[in-house]
């Protein structure tokens, strides 16, 4: 048996979200067989099983929030001395549900599983999960509560337990009167008898378990049960037995989980703001000329197979206005004392995705060519929309590029993302009165508007990067001069 513990995917990261499972107990998996997807501060990213052999358990559900190293799935590879096998003669074995399996125990009074409260040790041996083998009498064990104090002073008979109002059968096998299940279920300290698969589904039904009697062996809860108590009518249900239901009124409140990369980008950006002193300056850039060298580069075999946009000549301005103002493209070392400047652009794009906002970047952007920056642009934007982007294409970006211009937005005061000095916000072209030659006429003008690290960049600087960027925007030939 072999546990496989979520591992760190990159960057340091210390948690992530299991997003959904792609195994199901008693499923065969093979090496390198993707069996989970789980979601970082940073990305989704899809786990391979290091083992082969067969799933014991899933040791974590689908929306739970795990550290790094915590066991996440079970598998038994066939190194186990001992194989249980689920409903071998001679016994009774729980049943969760399709493709799930539980241990026989040797003896109806011994404990059925980890998640039900465990009786005490019979004979130096424990019954456990398939897959896991016995383990002696020298494991240590969860302390067992007392059992309840049945009316006139009496307690259950030994290795007896009451849950759900259900008495697990006794030395001698036999079994206590059911009684309803409120009552007793309910009492503090009492566990409820259900395997991990039962009260997953409850919580989906909006079940509560605690109401429940269960009609599986020992008192277990079922599958059928809850789907009994969801479907039941509600001129049937007692007070005490029906669901809890949240109810929300018209107008309420509604509080939503920050977790994943909501939760790591309100991180990021708190400290950027209050870490670095931002500048925000604007400059309004008539474009027509860009507009139109897109419409003729469409045209061009070199770029039939990727998007050509508006974005592609406003990526390569920025190259080059950091070729030649490079302290734009550095960071402040706050631990050593230093500015670090970077001869090198890892430059990213800010995209909007239904997991939140992403940043990837494109590597050493500066060294492609327009087509490949174009091909590079339309990957990493697709594979940001699909939640495949992964942590290392979100980790060592320079420079920054967020296009709200494709939300209708004009301009806006960009917050830098940690480790770097600039970011540039490129608003929507619009058509707008023009003066050319000394002539009023309609021409295509976007706001660009640059956030840079005051403790970097002077005024000047800033100033000089931005006027670059807008010159080449008004003239594309400038990229062909300056580059």
């Amino acid at each position: 048996m072999k546990e496989f513990k979520l591992p760190d995917v990159g960057e340091g990261l210390t948690e992530a979200e299991i997003v959904r499972w792609h195994v199901k107990a008693g499923d065969p998996v093979k090496v390198n067989q993707t069996i989970v997807e789980i979601e970082t501060a940073k990305a989704i990213v899809e786990l391979p099983c290091p083992f082969e052999g067969v799933v014991a358990a899933l040791m974590v559900e689908e929306g739970q929030t795990v550290d790094v190293g915590t066991p996440i799935i079970a598998v038994d590879d066939g190194s186990s001395p001992v194989r249980a096998q689920a409903g071998r003669a001679g016994g009774e074995a729980l049943s969760g549900g399709e493709g799930e399996a539980a241990a026989e125990p040797a003896d109806r009074g011994q404990a059925l599983a980890d998640d039900m409260v465990p009786a005490p040790p019979k004979e130096e041996r424990q019954p456990v999960l398939v897959g896991y083998g016995v383990k002696m009498g020298a494991a240590k064990r969860r302390p067992r509560k007392q059992p309840p104090t049945a009316p006139g002073g009496h307690t259950s008979p030994a290795g007896a337990r009451v849950a759900g109002g259900n008495a697990r059968p006794g030395a001698g096998g036999q079994s206590a009167p059911a009684t309803a299940g409120p009552a007793a279920s309910g009492t503090p300290g009492v566990a409820v008898l259900a395997k991990p698969p039962v009260r997953k589904l409850a919580k989906e039904l909006g079940v509560d378990l605690t109401v429940l009697r269960g009609t599986g062996p020992q008192g277990s809860i079922t599958r059928d049960d809850v789907h009994a108590a969801a479907n039941a009518a509600p001129d049937r249900e007692t007070a005490a037995a029906r669901p809890a239901v949240r109810a929300v009124p018209a107008g309420g409140e509604e509080r939503i989980p920050v977790k994943g990369v909501r939760k790591a980008t309100a991180q990021a950006m708190a400290a950027s703001a209050f870490t670095a002193p931002h500048v925000t300056e604007f400059l309004q850039v008539d474009v027509t000329a860009t507009m139109e060298a897109v419409t003729r580069l469409r045209a061009l075999p070199d770029f039939a197979e990727v998007k050509v946009s508006p974005l592609l000549l406003v990526a390569k301005a920025v190259l080059v206005a950091a070729r030649r103002h490079p302290m734009i493209n550095s960071m402040w070392d706050e631990a050593a004392q230093e500015i670090v400047v970077k001869h090198y652009v890892n430059l990213g794009i800010a995209a909007a995705t239904p997991r939140g906002l992403l940043v990837p970047n494109i590597k050493n952007a500066q060294a492609l060519s327009l087509p490949e920056l174009a091909a590079a642009l339309g990957s990493l934007t697709e594979t940001a929309r699909a939640g495949r982007t992964q942590p290392a294409d979100m980790s060592g970006g320079t420079f920054t590029i967020t296009n709200v211009g494709v939300f209708g937005v004009d301009a806006g005061t960009p917050i830098l993302n940690p480790g770097e000095s600039g970011i540039l916000a490129f608003g929507q072209v619009r058509e707008l009165p023009w003066v050319v030659d000394g002539q009023i006429v309609p021409r295509r003008v976007c706001t660009l508007a640059l956030s840079f690290d005051h403790r970097v960049v002077d005024g000047e600087l800033g100033s000089l990067f931005l006027r670059d960027v807008g010159a080449m925007l008004e003239d594309p030939l400038r990229m062909l001069a300056w580059g």
